[in-house]
């Protein structure tokens, strides 16, 4: 009997469920029906405004050539913000529009996680709850076992932990639950008045009892499928409220996306036949600039930026071709002039009988260096050592004085014959106040490094040093930089033979001696000079 009344139950239970899936459909296709009916007449409103032949309108040229003019006279940056500013205005709406109806989205599942389908769970629980305490009670009252009735007090607790549960659901009827535990109560009561009659109590009792104990059953029932059945109408409602709202959202934003890219297109047409003429001249201009030609003006006729850069490209054109020359053999590690320039700068103070003087500075030992240490570190002790020539020219130098890398570890300094002693003693200070932070702490202890000389031998080599040979030209004697390139190549074959960082000058081109710095020395100190060269080479054999 138990199992029919469930299966009646279940039955009216989902064809109810049924029927208000089917109202909430048909609730969900009228809505939509009603939007699409909208839409259209909003649409054919449109299309009938778009009819109109505005361009006839005796006021549209007036206002529309007004209002060109307007725009081609703004700047570059005034035309985009006047462009794309709609367009950011329509994107701004649409996504605030976009967000409203998340929100309003999320709200409503929310509420149905929340509320709706929490009850109809809490229902379902509740009534199986009360329908296998029937089961229960029956078996107890014909087995009397006590585990029958203790189940029958576990489903008990269980029905009102749900039902407390409830309480705590988000705008549930306390009304109902607080109905619902009265109808329990009462249930419970009735039960155990049949399982366990009061003394003196007749049939007739017992069965008035059972048919308390039925309503109240009932009354539980009915009560629970009352809050489920309207907890499922409002969830389904709910459904029907989303879908209507996403399929909205979706056409409206559709729609503005729409009205914002014709806005962007007309915007980006308007910028770009104005500009596109300019910008096609300056990549004229840039083609004939990359393939040498630097006399090429582009013929740019704007009043905006875009003439302003023409300006600065015709500028820019002229720094290129005098840049061009100095750059071609420009060091690419150190970024000084190289050798071509080197031979410019000291043929025009030979030809202009200009006073020079020419110093060739040599790293000491850098192979043996950068052998020890590694290519990138003996790159980096090359870049610092031009970084010291060029910071100690600036300031003990003259200003037209001339810094160059040769290559390797070779650069050349030209400077003036008052100048330069002070410049090369500074130099050699400098380096050598530097070189010990490129050497590891035993290396600098030890003072010197182990390694294979240019035969392949095992070999001892001191820390690096710098060497500098100075030719000079007070008397305007040099012709020809090829000859100063030999005497500072003999000045430097001597400088290297000497213990350390030395700045040698050659004192047969009457040079003055500068006793006044520790680090410059006269050369040669005898009338051979070959004779002691080769002195210093078996000394330091």
């Amino acid at each position: 009997m138990r199992e029919l009344r469930m299966n009646q139950m279940t039955a009216e239970n989902d064809n109810y469920k049924k029927s208000i899936s089917v109202d909430a459909e048909t609730q969900k296709r009228e809505m939509m029906d009603h939007l699409q009916e909208k839409i259209k007449a909003l649409y054919l409103c449109i299309i009938a405004v778009l009819n109109i032949k505005i361009n006839e309108l005796p006021w549209y040229k007036s206002i529309s050539s007004k209002m060109l003019g307007f725009f081609f006279r703004l700047t570059i940056a005034k035309k985009m913000l006047f462009g794309y500013g709609a367009l950011l205005a329509l994107i701004i709406f649409i996504s605030i529009f976009a967000l409203f109806n998340l929100n309003r989205l999320n709200s409503i599942n929310n509420s149905i996680l929340e509320r709706d389908i929490p009850i109809i769970d809490a229902s379902d629980v509740m009534i199986d709850a009360v329908l296998d305490q029937e089961l229960f009670a029956s078996r107890y009252a014909i087995l009397k076992t006590p585990d029958m009735l203790e189940i029958f007090w576990d489903r008990s607790s269980w029905f009102e932990e749900t039902a407390k549960s409830l309480r705590n659901i988000p705008d549930s009827d306390q009304s109902q639950i607080n109905m619902l535990n009265s109808y329990h109560r009462e249930y419970n009561e009735s039960v155990m008045q049949i399982l366990s009659p009061p003394e003196g109590a007749s049939p007739a009792d017992v069965m008035v009892f059972e048919e308390t104990a039925k309503t109240k059953q009932e009354d539980i029932i009915d009560l629970l499928k009352t809050m489920s059945e309207n907890a499922l109408a409002q969830q389904m409602e709910k459904t029907g409220t989303t879908a209507v709202i996403g399929s909205l959202a979706f056409k409206a934003a559709a729609l503005m996306c729409a009205v914002g890219f014709i806005l962007s297109l007309l915007a980006a047409t308007l910028i770009t036949r104005n500009i596109s003429g300019a910008i096609k001249e300056l990549k004229l201009a840039t083609e004939m600039v990359s393939d040498g030609k630097f006399d090429y003006r582009p013929n740019i006729k704007n009043t905006d930026e875009l003439r302003d850069l023409s300006d600065a490209f015709i500028t820019m054109s002229d720094r290129l071709r005098n840049l061009e020359a100095k750059n071609l053999d420009s060091s690419p590690l150190t970024r000084l002039p190289g050798g071509v320039t080197i031979e410019k700068v000291m043929g025009k103070r030979i030809e202009t009988h200009e006073s020079f003087a020419f110093c060739l500075m040599d790293i000491d030992n850098f192979k043996a260096f950068n052998d020890r240490y590694g290519y990138a570190k003996g790159n980096q002790l090359i870049k610092d050592t031009a970084k010291t020539i060029k910071k100690v020219v600036s300031e003990f130098g003259n200003e037209d004085d001339f810094v160059g890398h040769i290559g390797g570890d070779d650069f050349v300094l030209v400077s003036s014959p008052e100048r330069y002693a002070k410049v090369c003693d500074e130099v050699i200070a400098d380096f050598n106040k530097k070189i010990p932070s490129f050497y590891s702490t035993e290396d600098n202890n030890r003072g010197y490094i182990v390694g294979e000389n240019r035969q392949g031998k095992r070999d001892y080599f001191p820390l690096a040093s710098i060497s500098i040979a100075v030719v000079t030209d007070n008397e305007n004697k040099m012709d020809s930089y090829i000859k100063v390139g030999e005497i500072a190549a003999e000045l430097k074959e001597y400088a290297k033979m000497q213990e350390g960082s030395v700045c040698v000058f050659d004192k047969r081109v009457g040079n003055e001696e500068y006793s006044g710095f520790k680090n410059v020395i006269e050369f040669p100190k005898n009338q051979n000079p070959h004779q002691e060269i080769a002195v210093c080479q078996e000394e330091v054999l």
